[in-house]
């Protein structure tokens, strides 16, 4: 019997670059956006203080690789030292239908995710894009500045974050690995002032991002807030933007920020003007001018995750 392959997290850390990860992802959103692939939305159970539990099954098509993804979001986790997300990815052979792989579910969802904003990064902020604004100094704001200096050429990074002590360290950690000017605000306002794009990672209940803050231009990935609930940024926001989903299935149904502002009666299914997936695959414009303010509102979806853990155990990396 052949034994099941276990890929722990310093394997995968070591081994999912983002040069790696980037092309996996881009090309499992081009898939989901053809319909090729199968998956359900995540089911998620709450848990005590703002603990939740994560269900999601997928395959990569009919007869490509499937599995699912278990994972818990504990947002306590990260004051500990340890990781928000915990769980893993489990794989199973498309020929003979056995489970053949357990990958650490944390490490690559932190890879993965940002992986997806460096795609929609790619595709929809302006060519010349330089400055990079971070919402929120998590790991997940160390996978995305790391990401997305693969995709555009960084010369400066702001950074804001509610505790000021963490933000200042976060800073200079950041600025230390990546050679790069990064400079802590207290105040979001500060903090996107001349951003060329901006990222929220955070677990904010109500908008910490006006529209009004948002300079024309800009592109922004809406990362930190993946169920319907917490918003990141306001109404404002939402309308004023050329808005592009992962998935307009998952937006339309656990899209916080969408759903407020359509629950408000400011927009309607129709202004999700496409998926990325159909972005990239050239169905639909992108950004269609300099001045357009773009929004790519990442949920995550297992098939990034797959696709990610497969080549892991196919032996790449």
């Amino acid at each position: 019997m052949r034994l099941m392959h276990l890929i722990d997290r310093e394997e995968v850390a070591a081994r999912l670059t983002y040069d790696l990860a980037i092309p996996i992802v881009r090309e499992a959103m081009i898939a989901l956006s053809a319909g090729t692939t199968r998956q359900h939305l995540r089911s998620i159970i709450p848990l005590a203080a703002g603990r939740m539990f994560g269900i999601m099954p997928g395959a990569l098509g009919e007869t490509a690789p499937f599995g699912a993804k278990l994972i818990s979001i504990f947002p306590d986790n990260f004051a500990k030292g340890i990781q928000s997300h915990q769980g893993v990815v489990v794989l199973f052979d498309p020929d003979s239908g056995a489970p053949v792989c357990v990958a650490h579910a944390g490490e690559i969802t932190a890879i993965r995710t940002a992986a997806a904003s460096a795609v929609a990064t790619d595709a929809l902020a302006r060519p010349e894009a330089s400055r990079l604004t971070l919402l929120g100094y998590g790991e997940q704001a160390v996978t995305h500045a790391r990401a997305i200096a693969k995709v555009r050429k960084l010369t400066a990074i702001d950074v804001w974050g509610r505790d000021p002590g963490r933000r200042e360290a976060f800073a200079a950690r950041l600025g230390a690995e990546l050679g790069l000017p990064v400079t802590a605000h207290a105040e979001v306002e500060s903090a996107v002032a001349g951003a060329d794009i901006v990222c929220t990672l955070t677990p904010a209940a109500e908008p910490i991002l006006k529209g009004a803050w948002v300079a024309p231009g800009t592109h922004l990935n809406l990362v930190g807030s993946s169920h319907a609930g917490p918003v990141e940024v306001d109404n404002d926001l939402v309308v004023a933007a050329r808005f592009i989903a992962d998935s307009r299935e998952g937006v339309l149904r656990q899209g916080a920020e969408f759903l407020r502002a359509k629950a408000a009666g400011l927009i309607g299914d129709d202004h999700i003007v496409a998926e990325i997936g159909e972005v990239l695959a050239g169905k639909v414009p992108g950004r269609r001018s300099p001045e357009e303010i773009t929004v790519y509102k990442s949920l995550g979806h297992v098939v990034q995750d797959l696709a990610t853990a497969w080549a892991l155990h196919a032996g790449k990396g």
